[in-house]
C-alpha cells in the first residue's frame, strides 16, 4: 500500500503549479494533503477512481486537510472532540479493516509562540486519541505535524532553539508520543540521514540551498514497522513550500 502526504499550502494554488501531475505519478493508494485553504463548493479536482474526503475551516482560506483514496472506509470521522481546532478542519480518520488512517494538520505555536498554550493542549488531546484508536487496531499517523524533531531534522538547529516548532515542549510532546508505541517511519528506515527536509522558507533561495525543516510525518504504531518498505521524501516535486512524503507498507 503506497500512502502520500502534502502540505500543499492552498490547494487550488497547487492545482495551478502541476498537483495533478505528481498526483497521477506518484498512483497512490491514499492521498493526504493538509492547509487547503478553501471551502467547500471552491474547488473540483476529478480525480478517477478515488473517493474524496473534505475537512474544511470554517475561516475561509484557512487550514483544512483531504484524503484521496482508492479504498472505501468503514467510517470517517472529523476532528477530536468539539474545540477550535476542529473548527480549524484539522483532522480526518478513515477506518479500515486493518487499520485506522488519521490525517493531520498541527496548529503552528506561531513567531511569537502565542498560540503554543493551544498547541500543547492539542498534542495531548491527539496522542490520547491515537493511543485509543491504536488500542484498537494499527494506525498511519501523518500530515504536516509543524515540528522538527531532532536537531538533525533542520538545518541551522542551533540557531532555532526555542523558536516555534523546534521547542523544548513542542519536540517534548513528539518524544512522548514516540515512547507510548508508535514509530517515525522516515527516522527508522534511516536513522543518520541528514539534510533531508520537507519545508523550506519563501524567503530568497532558501530551498535551493536547501536549509529547511523535516516537519511533515508518517507515524505509524510499532506493530506495523516491519512491513515499512519506503519511507521517502520527494523533495524534487514544487508547488508548495512543503514537499510530499511517502510510506509504503507491505501487507
Amino acid at each position: 500500500m503506497k500512502f502520500i502526504s502534502w502540505n500543499v499550502n492552498g490547494i487550488r494554488a497547487c492545482l495551478g503549479k502541476g498537483f495533478l501531475d505528481f498526483f497521477n505519478y506518484v498512483d497512490a493508494d491514499f492521498f493526504c494533503i493538509q492547509e487547503t485553504k478553501c471551502q467547500d463548493g471552491q474547488v473540483e479536482i476529478s480525480l478517477e477512481g478515488y473517493e474524496q474526503y473534505w475537512n474544511y475551516a470554517q475561516k475561509k482560506g484557512y487550514s483544512g486537510t483531504a484524503i484521496f483514496t482508492k479504498h472505501t472506509p468503514l467510517s470517517v470521522h472529523y476532528g477530536v472532540g468539539e474545540d477550535e481546532s476542529q473548527e480549524e478542519g484539522r483532522i480526518i480518520t478513515l477506518e479500515y479493516e486493518d487499520f485506522y488512517l488519521v490525517n493531520v494538520y498541527t496548529p503552528n505555536s506561531q513567531r511569537d509562540l502565542a498560540r503554543l498554550p493551544l498547541r500543547l493542549e492539542w498534542e495531548d488531546r491527539l496522542a490520547l486519541y491515537l493511543q485509543e484508536l491504536d488500542s484498537k487496531k494499527p494506525i498511519v499517523y501523518c500530515g504536516d505535524l509543524n515540528v522538527a524533531h531532532m536537531e538533525i531534522d533542520l538545518k541551522n538547529a542551533k540557531s532555532n532553539v526555542g523558536n516555534s516548532g523546534f521547542t523544548y515542549e513542542e519536540r517534548a510532546k513528539m518524544t512522548e508520543l514516540l515512547g507510548s508505541g508508535f514509530v517515525d517511519s522516515f527516522r527508522y528506515m534511516h536513522p543518520d540521514t541528514t539534510d533531508h527536509y520537507t519545508w523550506w522558507s519563501y524567503m530568497n533561495k532558501v530551498r535551493e540551498r536547501n536549509i529547511g525543516w523535516r516537519i511533515d510525518y508518517f507515524i505509524v504504531s510499532e506493530s506495523l514497522k516491519d512491513k515499512i518498505d519506503v519511507a521517502s521524501i520527494h523533495s524534487n516535486i514544487m508547488g508548495s513550500d512543503h514537499c510530499p512524503i511517502e510510506l509504503q507498507l507491505n501487507q
